[in-house]
């Protein structure tokens, strides 16, 4: 029987590069805040030990999709710890909503999906941090969707301290480009050495991007979304982007806004979560969308 399970959006209320490590990657300073809106991953058990993917994507080869990297992973590790139910497989798909280089950790969130769905289905008994722990091997992004809180990270994006932001409302929009991650982190003049900061200190400043300079600067349609966006709200660019949001205290507030909106415009209006939705269906607090 297949069952449907959320695989929830992700907002960067900011994001803040602190320093380039010797390996190359950078370290951040940055708060995760789910969305109520997102994909929806369809699983299905099976009992012959096979994973499938149903839903393949253009251009992406089926080994190298992060729903089954995330499957594979889990049943490797279930394997190697003695817990793999005999037989266990299942047939994995994806309704997608979240487009991909949005900075909306669509491909994130469908892994941690289903390295939490499978690993309750599949009874393998793994904590939260040990599938946090596993999730880091397919993204930094992971581990904040698979502990399911909304989170003040450091480091990568790996080191997690749960926080409790306003929920406000957000429209999020899409500029109709995908902003591949490395253009914006190699570019020479991303600001890279804003000064490390308490969570406490950071909550009472004007959030901002450190990725939103660079963004703009490269992409004329970020540009000119965040430039509508301001005349009405606060609005900020969300990871590397290429998706924008502006914040609203109602939900008819951010709707006045996306009605208004010129044709070129592609968004949504969802509410901000702390405890992102896969983890309330899991403990029986919700349904699926």
């Amino acid at each position: 029987m297949t069952s449907r399970w959320p695989s929830p959006a992700k907002l960067n209320l900011f994001l803040y590069i602190t320093g380039r490590r010797p390996d190359g990657y950078h370290n951040l300073q940055t708060l995760f805040q789910f969305l109520d809106y997102g994909d929806t991953l369809l699983i299905t058990p099976r009992h012959d030990g096979e994973l499938r993917l149903t839903t393949p994507v253009a251009g992406v080869a089926t080994g190298d999709n992060l729903i089954m990297r995330a499957a594979r992973l889990l049943m490797a590790q279930a394997r190697q710890a003695g817990t793999l139910p005999p037989g266990a497989g299942a047939d994995l798909g994806v309704e997608k909503r979240l487009p991909m280089g949005g900075g909306l950790g669509g491909g994130s969130s469908n892994a941690a999906t289903v390295l939490v769905v499978l690993n309750h289905l599949w009874r393998t008994g793994f904590s939260a941090e040990q599938l946090a722990a596993f999730g880091l091997q397919l993204g930094a992004d992971v581990p904040v969707f698979v502990r399911g809180h909304a989170a003040f990270a450091e480091g990568v994006g790996e080191q997690l301290t749960p926080a409790e932001p306003a929920e406000k409302w957000y429209l999020v929009a899409h500029p109709g480009v995908s902003i591949p991650t490395p253009v914006i982190f190699g570019d020479p003049e991303l600001r890279r050495n804003t000064p490390v900061r308490s969570i406490e200190k950071l909550l009472k400043c004007e959030f901002g991007n450190d990725c939103e300079d660079i963004a703009r600067k490269r992409f004329r349609e970020v540009d000119a979304l965040l430039s509508w966006l301001l005349e009405y709200a606060p609005s900020r660019l969300t990871g590397t982007g290429a998706c924008v949001f502006a914040e609203f205290d109602t939900e008819s507030a951010a709707r006045q806004v996306l009605e208004q909106a010129p044709e070129w415009l592609h968004g949504f209006v969802a509410r901000g979560a702390n405890i992102s939705a896969l983890h309330r269906v899991i403990s029986g607090q919700a349904e699926c969308w």
